[in-house]
């Protein structure tokens, strides 16, 4: 095959047994790579319990990794959420993709429970189980010092251990598999860490068309001021667009109370830049390097992180921010889903934290002590808890990340329909809304924005399953990444095809999501955006959201998805995405 290995290593670690598995080519045609075609692998299994052995821990790369396309350093991890029961993923970077693919394998599926603590072991085809209890509540940075000579390497940290329900799964070093609680999938299997070395090399289709291709989408990335431009991604990270979001009005602060931050100015991107002076470095095979290292070692912290940090804690202090990334990401936490339950907590007791509070909390729930064994169970369940479940700012119990949804009605629309919770990265309208990419539109109006969001949503799913990187669609277009798709593997694609494939993959994960209980009553936000306004200054006010052109554009949006009036899928559009589903779950 071209693009694709055409085979698939399945772990038992109850058992010990490897198996490789060989999908059909009409398998890779339908669900591509990567979020995709983990999600088939998902589908027959989501419904049991998110530990059961036999709920299935995927790693998948895509056609396009491995090869010289533009971004390709990317790969999925999907597995049913422990924090929010949706098919939950992460999109994660670092040299893992790339490993695994020069190993051989389209992609990693692991099941079962290890007796004892053990990492995987993976050079080329042979599989190796290995005692790990020398690593038993060793933070991430200390176990990849002594794993990274044995080649890409993903980790659980010691949160993992103690049962945060938003532990990630740390690639690299620097690079989270966040958002969905993946990392508490490693802890459910004894799993400790999982280590590849690939030797092998991608066949290529077309290398001249691949070339010429390349060149194309590297000319588009080179003309973005976003991406490459002086006060870009590339220069600043993705914490270039701190200023504006503040700028916008739409900056969350003090648990989405406000959407205003004073100390905004004195926090931004410019600011961690002049005091840390970081490096530039990035996914393998990226040209953007939006990731930044200090001279420390330490990550610069990313928009959301930076945001949280700040303003929706109401911290100050930029080493806080700092030390929080830096101790989020030795404990193996995701850093949007730890300060937004701080925050609620900060709100729920009456008084901003400290910064002192603020870290000696992300210890706790890292280590399991105290308060933070409630507090990492994530906002939603904290907030039910202490009998305040208003406050916890979460969708399907996804905590929010930094776009207030009032200053935006695209991402406020998004947020709600995602399928993994309230997510930035399903949609992103943030581009054309705020970055006015490809095009502008009015941010404060849902009018079009039910078409726009389910193109979007159609889009990213194609992205995660190629894989590549978003942020180059804020210059380049699914155009030339058909011709990138064509050229690798050699199947004949248009933008068009890929994207009925996209709204494939999307559906399907939809039907996961119902047959595990959610409704379209849970395509909602909280009710705080409906009701208080955000902070204006005079020149622009920031009103609450309108509930009645919410549920207006949420129906629009139904409709054009295929879903039946309660947003549930229906047989006869899985039948048209030729989606194999006897509809057993509908109403």
């Amino acid at each position: 095959m071209n693009g694709w290995c055409g085979k698939i290593l399945k772990i038992d670690l109850s058992s010990g047994r490897t198996e490789a598995k060989r999908p059909e080519r009409e398998i890779y045609a339908r669900w591509i790579g990567g979020r995709g075609l983990a999600g088939y692998y998902l589908r027959d299994k989501v419904t049991r319990s998110w530990d059961h052995p036999e709920m299935p821990l995927l790693f998948f790369t895509g056609p396009l990794v491995g090869t010289t396309s533009p971004t390709s350093g990317r790969m999925t991890v999907m597995s049913r959420s422990p924090l929010t029961g949706t098919a939950g993923d992460a999109s994660v970077g670092g040299s893992l993709g790339t490993a695994l693919k020069k190993a051989g394998w389209d992609g990693l599926i692991i099941t079962g429970r290890a007796k004892t603590l053990c990492g995987i072991e993976i050079a080329d085809d042979q599989v190796t189980l290995v005692d790990a209890a020398a690593l038993a509540g060793t933070g991430t940075s200390g176990a990849y010092a002594r794993l990274k000579k044995k080649g890409a390497v993903a980790l659980a940290g010691p949160a993992a251990g103690v049962g945060v329900r938003f532990a990630d799964i740390v690639v690299d070093g620097h690079y989270a598999a966040g958002r969905a609680g993946l990392g508490l999938h490693f802890a459910a299997r004894n799993l400790k860490y999982l280590t590849v070395r690939g030797s092998g090399k991608i066949r290529i289709a077309y290398p001249e068309a691949l070339k010429k291709a390349n060149e194309d989408v590297r000319r588009l990335m080179a003309a973005s001021p976003v991406l490459l431009g002086e006060l870009g991604i590339g220069q600043y990270g993705t914490a270039a667009l701190y200023d504006l979001l503040d700028a916008r009005r739409m900056m969350p602060t003090d648990n989405f109370r406000r959407t205003r931050f004073d100390a905004a100015r004195r926090m931004n991107a410019h600011a961690f830049r002049q005091r840390y002076a970081p490096r530039r470095t990035g996914c393998r095979g990226c040209s953007i390097l939006c990731k930044k290292i200090a001279a420390d070692g330490r990550s610069l912290p990313e928009f959301e992180t930076l945001s949280h940090f700040s303003a929706l804690v109401g911290n100050t202090n930029l080493e806080t921010v700092m030390e929080a990334n830096r101790l989020c990401n030795d404990l193996g936490m995701d850093t949007i889903s730890a300060a937004a339950t701080l925050a609620c907590h900060g709100e729920i007791r009456g008084r901003p934290l400290e910064p002192s509070e603020i870290l000696s909390l992300l210890m706790d729930i890292g280590t399991g002590r105290g308060i933070g064994q409630a507090l990492g169970q994530g906002a939603a369940a904290y907030a039910r808890a202490c009998g305040r479940p208003e406050t916890a700012m979460t969708v399907k119990n996804l905590e929010l990340p930094g776009y207030d949804p009032r200053g935006a009605y695209g991402m406020a629309l998004a947020y709600a329909t995602s399928t993994r919770g309230g997510c930035h990265l399903r949609a992103y309208p943030i581009s054309h809304e705020i970055l006015r990419k490809p095009v502008a539109t009015d941010r404060f109006t849902f009018s079009g924005k039910a078409r726009i969001i389910k193109g979007a949503e159609d889009l990213f799913a194609v992205v995660d399953s190629l894989t590549a990187c978003k942020f180059v669609f804020f210059a380049a277009s699914l155009e030339e990444y058909a011709r990138i798709y064509t050229a690798v593997t050699g199947v004949e694609s248009s933008a068009d095809d890929l994207l009925t494939a996209g709204e494939r993959i999307d559906y399907s994960e939809r039907i996961m999501n119902d047959n595990n209980g959610f409704r379209g009553t849970d395509d909602d936000l909280p009710a705080r955006f409906f009701e208080l306004p955000g902070t204006g200054d005079g020149h622009l006010e920031i009103p609450p959201l309108d509930r009645a052109e919410f549920l207006k554009a949420r129906a629009a949006y139904r409709r054009i998805r295929g879903l039946n009036e309660e947003g549930r899928p229906t047989r006869e559009k899985a039948a048209e995405m030729a989606i194999d589903w006897d509809g057993s779950s509908e109403g």
